[in-house]
C-alpha cells in the first residue's frame, strides 16, 4: 500500500480517499465532453445537452469539495465560478421548458 500512497504523494487513508473522491469528481467532469461528442456526432451538428450541465456541475462540486480540503485559493476560486455557471445554465434551460409547456 505505501508504493500507492507514494504514487498519489499522500501519507494516510484519509488523504488517499480524498484523492480517490478528487479523481472520481475529475473523471465526472472530463466525462460531460464525451457526452456532448457522443450527442453532437448523432445529431451531425455541435450540440450541448442537459447531461453536459449535470455531469459539469456534479464534478465540479466534488472538485471544489476536494479544493477545500486541500485548502487551494485558486482551486477554489476556479470551481466556484464554474459551479455558478452550470448552476445558472440549468436554472434558464429549466425556466426555458417551463415557458415552452404553458404556450
Amino acid at each position: 500500500m505505501s508504493h500507492l500512497f507514494s504514487i498519489l504523494d499522500v501519507d494516510n487513508w484519509m488523504e488517499f480517499w480524498w484523492v480517490a473522491f478528487g479523481l472520481g469528481g475529475q473523471l465526472m467532469f472530463s466525462f460531460r465532453f464525451i457526452v456532448q461528442w457522443v450527442v453532437s456526432e448523432r445529431e451531425g451538428r455541435s450540440i450541448i445537452p442537459l447531461a453536459f450541465w449535470y455531469f459539469s456541475i456534479a464534478g465540479g462540486i466534488i472538485l471544489l469539495s476536494y479544493a477545500i480540503y486541500r485548502q487551494d485559493p485558486v482551486f477554489i476560486l476556479g470551481q466556484s465560478l464554474g459551479v455558478f455557471v452550470y448552476s445558472r445554465n440549468i436554472w434558464l434551460i429549466f425556466r426555458e421548458k417551463r415557458r415552452k409547456s404553458r404556450s
